[in-house]
């Protein structure tokens, strides 16, 4: 496809011939050449339409002969041309000089820094400006197109290079841009930013352009160029132009952390201790967000110091006195105090940390001046380990506390994931703009993150880091149905790269997204170093890893129709591993603790239990199963008989109550006290249920049945739990303990032997 800009752009398919030897181009004007320059100003300023003298339009032919074989040469209008000869005697008059002698200062003051500026200073003739820009391009290496406003990128190009040079590079840019997804529409600025980088290097070769020219054009915007800027390097990439890409959100944030008014995180920092907080940075080891973490909470202290103990000038003047005032300093600290807060920490402005936040804080600075001990930058006055070590009540605070999304919601959220629709992501949520939706990806590689991030547990960080093939298909059951996929999960922050299994849904939407993903060149792995075939790339860039917090988790809420945040905060990406660990922990045939931790990816067990957490249902069944309150009480059935009551047998001495034993009744009023409750020994106060006694008592109308509970003493808890050997030592225990009768065991056995029979 052949991009040609504007229809009514016209020039000559090749760059314009060299002039030198062609005219007679000196850069100083004779005493004749500026008279004329005067003249014809003075003319131009009574008239618009003046032409100027004869005599001084042949006196200034050396100086417009040159202009008008350029103007010739790329098919400028006689009206444009006429503009052009008027602004350019104009200004060699006002600047004094040739304007092939003019400075890229001069030639900024000329352009003007927009198109508006340049019609205000001249007027009817301000059409010529893309005219005078191409010639100051070619007569006076003018390259500072990026301070000079907005300008038809291609026009100026062309005039300066040729239609065929340009076009061909432009075109070599949007096939390789084609070969990785992108389509006619999305090409918009990209273009430009291939013709500002020519006007730039003075140069129409792709192969010329430098990483340092990206970064000009970023620097200088707009946003859609800083974009077409990063998209440009990208391709340049894959054709082995550039050996690394521009990251234009890295140039956005550096831009932004440089534009006036806006806060520094340095600011108010000692020159000495800046110092010694880039130099540790440069040298320590580890991601680049753990060492901007440390670098920034270093900062906090160091503010932190500036108001209460200024005397410290540097890390090597750090005491132990001053460490332990700061350990304190933490423990009273509020959000916000010392920084500046963005994001979820703004909302709680002016509240006490949290116990996690005090010992993060703590453990960055130990971090910082343990490292600068160990490297003997400084002398070592105190052991950081132990000084900033978090205080006993605040570790105390710090415990396993998953951030479980609740059952319910995550059921609507799953149900919207298996449904997602390709018009779903062209909704765009509440208070999201229009370009912050996810119609700009391929359904199939939104289904793919969508289910990894339902079902397979993964950190944002891992599933942003999946290679291509990462999925393997794995046999199960006789008949070959495939319903478990292994998942290879690349290496992370806590563990090397492993294996793990997922379901097949899983691996049907990575294979589908397989299929109509663009081949990529292999990227640079960061974490490991390695180049690698990343699966989720689209049009030669990797998906962010905040996509899912920033974009695919609000589609999803909105598609189900839950809250962004619940009780525990905003759904984010990895709440949804606590979500899933709980869930399988918490399952009919539940994962151990220790196979949790295998297929969370963890190297340490005590990093699980952060993310599982026993339900409350599961927990209730388990407690109804442990049977505590049936081992410590015994409930028994008492009959108690209306009559005896009424009639006053009761007060005379008669039997009333009876407590059910199952094979007999027992008469004793005070059963609970009964050493032989248990293992009756079968008194005087016993009546057997082959009686006629008790056959009388359950033929009686006028009982009533009431339970009452025993608490039961260790010796009764076994024997009721361990059966029938426990029964006869609790028996054989008993055997010469007094029954309530006055009789042990033993004396009614041999009684009873006797046939003799006592009444109670």
């Amino acid at each position: 496809m052949t991009y040609r800009g504007h229809a009514g752009a016209v020039s000559n398919d090749l760059p314009l011939p060299p002039l030198e030897g062609s005219f007679e181009m000196t850069p100083e004007l004779s005493t004749e050449e500026r008279e004329a320059l005067c003249r014809m100003e003075e003319a131009y300023a009574r008239s618009t339409r003046a032409s100027g003298p004869a005599k001084a339009r042949a006196t200034l032919k050396r100086l417009l002969a040159p202009v008008d074989f350029a103007l010739d040469w790329v098919g400028t209008p006689i009206a444009t041309r006429y503009a052009t000869r008027h602004v350019l005697i104009v200004e060699m008059c006002r600047l004094g000089r040739s304007y092939w002698a003019w400075t890229p200062d001069d030639c900024l003051d000329v352009a003007c820094s927009s198109f508006a500026s340049f019609r205000i200073r001249h007027g009817n003739f301000a059409n010529c400006r893309q005219q005078i820009l191409a010639l100051m391009c070619q007569f006076c290496a003018f390259d500072r197109v990026t301070e000079i406003g907005r300008f038809h990128r291609y026009h100026l190009a062309i005039k300066v290079f040729g239609r065929s040079a340009v076009d061909d590079a432009t075109n070599a840019v949007y096939a390789d841009m084609a070969h990785v997804g992108y389509t006619s529409h999305a090409q918009y600025g990209l273009a430009e930013a291939v013709h500002t980088a020519f006007l730039l290097q003075r140069e129409s070769r792709l192969e010329s352009i430098t990483a340092e020219t990206l970064k000009r054009i970023a620097d200088a915007g707009p946003a859609s160029l800083r974009r077409a800027a990063a998209s440009l390097s990208r391709s340049l990439v894959r054709m082995g132009v550039l050996a690394q890409a521009l990251d234009n959100y890295a140039e956005a944030r550096r831009l932004r952390r440089a534009a006036p008014g806006e806060h520094s995180a340095t600011d108010g920092i000692a020159p000495e201790w800046a110092a010694w907080c880039k130099r540790w940075r440069t040298a320590a080891t580890g991601s680049d967000s753990a060492l901007e973490k440390i670098y920034f909470s270093v900062l906090k202290f160091v503010r932190w110091l500036n108001a209460t103990h200024p005397a410290v000038a540097g890390p090597a003047d750090v005491t132990r006195a001053v460490a332990i005032d700061y350990v304190a300093a933490v423990d009273r600290m509020t959000v916000g105090e010392w920084s500046k807060p963005f994001g979820n920490a703004a909302r709680t402005l002016g509240k006490p940390l949290k116990a996690s936040s005090k010992a993060a804080q703590l453990k960055t600075l130990r971090r910082f001046l343990g490292d600068l001990q160990d490297w003997e930058w400084i002398p070592k006055r105190f052991e950081p380990a132990r000084v900033l070590a978090v205080p006993r009540q605040t570790q105390a605070l710090i415990g396993p506390a998953p951030r479980v999304v609740a059952e319910d919601i995550w059921a609507k959220l799953v149900w919207a994931g298996l449904n997602l629709a390709e018009a779903d992501l062209k909704l765009r949520p509440a208070g999201r703009r229009r370009e912050q939706t996810s119609a700009y990806y391929p359904i199939e590689l939104v289904r793919a993150i969508t289910h990894l991030w339902l079902f397979a547990g993964l950190r944002s960080d891992e599933i942003s880091r999946l290679p291509v093939g990462c999925i393997r298909r794995q046999r199960d059951g006789a008949d070959g149905a495939q319903a478990i996929c292994l998942l290879d999960v690349p290496v992370n922050k806590t563990s090397t790269a492993y294996t793990k299994p997922v379901d097949a849904i899983v691996g049907d939407a990575v294979d589908a997204w397989e299929r109509a993903r663009c081949p990529h060149p292999r990227m640079l792995d960061r974490k490991t170093g390695s180049m690698t075939d990343f699966l989720f790339v689209h049009r030669g860039r990797r998906v962010a890893r905040e996509y899912i917090n920033t974009t695919l988790i609000p589609v999803l809420c909105a598609k189900a129709g839950v809250p962004r945040e619940d009780a525990r905060g905003p759904i984010t990406s990895h709440r949804a591993r606590a979500t899933i660990a709980t869930q399988l922990y918490n399952a009919k045939e539940p994962l151990t603790l220790f196979e949790l931790k295998d297929w969370l990816g963890h190297s340490d067990v005590r990093a699980t239990q952060h993310y599982a957490a026993l339900s409350p249902t599961k927990l209730v069944a388990a407690f109804r199963r442990a049977g505590y309150f049936e081992r410590n009480l015994r409930t028994i059935s008492v009959l108690v008989d209306g009559d005896a009551v009424r009639s006053g047998a009761a007060v005379r001495g008669e039997p009333w109550r009876y407590y059910d034993l199952g094979h007999g009744l027992c008469t004793y009023d005070f059963f609970d006290q009964c050493p032989h409750r248990m293992a009756c020994a079968k008194c005087t106060f016993y009546v057997p249920k082959a009686s006629a006694k008790a056959q009388a008592l359950e033929a009686c109308t006028n009982l009533t049945s009431m339970l009452q509970e025993i608490p039961l003493l260790e010796e009764e808890r076994a024997a009721i739990e361990d059966g029938l050997d426990a029964m006869s030592m609790l028996a054989d225990g008993l055997r010469d303990t007094a029954a309530p009768d006055g009789r042990t065991p033993g004396e009614i056995a041999a009684s009873r032997e006797r046939g003799e029979e006592r009444q109670p």
